[in-house]
């Protein structure tokens, strides 16, 4: 069995660590650390996890975290990982941090949007942990910066049209909408519930900080700087993301093509749907899920693709994709503790 620790399992991330862990075969959940409620069982906090995880919340210590776990999860706000990070791999520990701190290679660009870097040397170690397109490379990793949620939901259906020389990499427009989930636990204004129901608006319009995670990852896909329009929308629902992804075609590049591209890179990948030509993804689908449903429409007049994605914006998103990069990094089913039939309603 694999010892799995949570540093942070009180947020909506973390917590939904712990209820997929928690039902993992092949995991036995030993550790989870919290700030604000030390001592305090889970489900004081999350009712619906009552009878079904037992063991308080404990204070972090690297030491104790080190002795009780192979595998760490690090759900904390940014800054926090790169600090702790270091002293849990010396003590032989493997992590998955799902802040950004370790998602990009150059820490220049990482500081640019968040801070200044304290363990900058980890970062050409780290692997980006977008499971479906970095596989080898997380299985062999022992520090992995899972991609923040509305990343996934866009690199994924970009990734394979980019490396089939399909789309063109210039002009790329990202529209997506999230659920207020991904603001995370704290409360702030924005997210009170006066503010977000019967409301609909972009936010971070031009500055958002995954836009340059997505432009790194792109220009690795495309051998070429990438620069996108990304616009990123509040809606007032809990959980759930979809992008709407609009990319200039390139010559020849009909559906047909596009089908065998998808199919070509995904065919087999257990949480890929390909939706086809036509085919139109709804998060009410995904939900609770680690699945991405992809699909797409040509537009031929205007020599443009319209690529459509949805996922679970905490699971496929964040913990859910954290799970299926610890199966792949321990040798374990891809699949494991992830196999949840979709709700049909």
């Amino acid at each position: 069995m694999i010892r799995a620790g949570i540093v942070g399992a009180t947020g909506y991330t973390g917590a939904e660590l712990v209820r997929i862990l928690s039902g993992h075969p092949d995991v036995t959940l030993t550790v989870m650390t919290s700030t604000q409620y030390v001592g305090k069982a889970i489900a004081d906090i999350y009712p619906a996890l009552r009878g079904v995880v037992q063991q308080p919340l404990e204070a972090f210590d690297p030491d104790r975290v080190g002795d009780r776990a192979d595998v760490v999860f690090t759900a904390l706000p940014h800054k926090l990982p790169m600090e702790i990070v270091p002293g849990l791999l010396d003590r032989g520990v493997r992590v998955i941090d799902l802040s950004a701190d370790f998602r990009f290679k150059d820490s220049a660009l990482y500081e640019r949007f968040y801070q200044p870097h304290t363990a900058p040397g980890l970062l050409e170690e780290a692997v980006y942990g977008l499971s479906e397109v970095f596989p080898k490379q997380v299985a062999a990793a022992r520090l992995v910066g899972n991609p923040g949620c509305y990343p996934t939901c866009a690199l994924l259906p970009l990734i394979p049209l980019i490396q089939a020389g399909l789309i063109d990499s210039r002009g790329i427009i990202i529209d997506a909408k999230s659920g207020v989930s991904g603001a995370g636990r704290s409360p702030s204004l924005k997210t009170l519930f006066c503010e977000v129901a019967e409301s609909f608006k972009p936010y971070n319009v031009g500055i958002h900080r995954h836009a340059p995670e997505m432009e790194a990852v792109l220009g690795r896909a495309a051998g070429t700087p990438v620069h996108i329009t990304f616009v990123p929308h509040l809606v007032p629902m809990s959980r759930g993301m979809l992008a709407t992804i609009y990319a200039p075609l390139k010559e020849d590049a009909g559906p047909e093509a596009v089908a065998r591209a998808f199919q070509h890179f995904y065919g087999g990948k257990p949480f890929i749907r390909l939706m086809g030509q036509g085919g139109i993804p709804d998060t009410l689908h995904v939900r609770g899920t680690n699945f991405c449903d992809i699909g797409f429409v040509l537009d031929p007049d205007a020599n443009r693709i319209i690529l459509m994605s949805a996922i679970d914006n905490l699971v496929k998103g964040a913990a859910g994709q954290a799970v299926q990069n610890m199966n792949l990094m321990c040798g374990l089913d891809e699949k494991a503790g992830l196999s949840v039939v979709p709700y049909p309603l």
